[in-house]
């Protein structure tokens, strides 16, 4: 039920939905979002528990209201720092199922795998785009499903790959995307101008094995707050991720092998797929430079950047 996405009447899928989940039986279900559309569809599917937290006038829709988690600021805490994560909430409405899930201070570890399959794909993927090369491999992603507010756009992504080049000697940079954003990567790919910065625009399947399995073996990733750099934290690649218009808390992973670059403005996180007041400043005015050299400081922090550069 993806009522962003979808072309037909909303409440249509959500009955569609509710229907098909009816048929299952549900003996709980619990409620992750904090929307009251989304407490309405664990009722209306039938599950007989229904967990999840007050708020949003949800209350008479669930069987289990959980309260919210508390977590103990650590001494050197921001009030950001001190926050409880996304997941870390997510977690806990478990607690009322007497599944163990930790604590709200500790930070669930993310983990992905590939098939066979997926390794062959990405096998041929980088010797058909970088014939004879095996250098380091750098993932960078400009794209999202928010909304073109997280984009950082196509000349700053180029500027950034060159920038790279000469500093991660015999690197690869590829251009990440999905089968809906072949343009943009293409576009970042011309504007790079460089036979070391390749794209995934014209490879015919783009399925999410064939990523996974790209992004297992990259040495460095760069990508606004988006599903790849979730991807390259569950693999644990050095990341840089390009935080905008959205709460950081909202999407934040490992901080050991992960750096946020976001800047504070006025007008921001306003959590808006399109920049109410057109500029767009959080990404645009983040410059090529300053995400390399967080990317450099980041390999040299982790340790881990150079395994993986030998590795290729």
């Amino acid at each position: 039920y993806d009522r962003g996405k979808s072309r037909v009447d909303p409440a249509v899928g959500f009955r569609a939905v509710a229907r098909r989940l009816r048929a299952d039986r549900a003996d709980a279900a619990i409620v992750l979002p904090n929307s009251l559309s989304s407490a309405a569809l664990a009722w209306a599917a039938g599950a007989r528990r229904r967990i999840g937290y007050a708020g949003h006038w949800r209350r008479p829709l669930l069987t289990d209201v959980v309260a919210p988690p508390l977590s103990r600021p650590r001494h050197g805490d921001s009030r950001d720092d001190a926050r409880v994560t996304p997941p870390a909430s997510f977690l806990h409405l478990a607690s009322a199922l007497d599944i163990p899930c930790g604590g709200a201070d500790e930070s669930p570890t993310l983990t992905l795998a590939t098939s066979p399959g997926d390794e062959r794909c990405a096998d041929d993927v980088l010797a058909r785009l970088f014939p004879g090369s095996a250098g380091p491999l750098v993932m960078l992603n400009d794209n999202g499903a928010h909304g073109p507010s997280k984009a950082w756009g196509v000349d700053r992504c180029a500027a950034l790959a060159r920038w790279l080049l000469p500093r991660l000697p015999g690197c690869r940079v590829l251009i990440h995307c999905g089968p809906g954003d072949r343009e943009t990567a293409r576009a970042v790919e011309r504007a790079a101008d460089h036979s070391a910065v390749r794209s995934l625009a014209d490879v015919d399947d783009l399925p999410l094995g064939l990523s996974k399995a790209l992004y297992r073996r990259a040495t460095l990733s760069v990508s606004t707050d988006s599903g790849p750099r979730h991807i390259a934290a569950a693999f644990g690649v050095p990341t840089v991720a390009l935080v905008g218009p959205i709460d950081p808390l909202c999407g934040r992973s490992d901080p050991r092998r992960c750096v946020e670059i976001r800047l504070e403005l006025p007008c921001s996180p306003c959590g808006r797929r399109v920049c109410p007041l057109g500029h767009n400043d959080c990404m645009r005015r983040i410059t090529p430079e300053q995400v390399g050299e967080a990317a450099l400081a980041l390999l040299a922090r982790t340790g881990d950047g150079g395994r993986r550069m030998q590795a290729g």
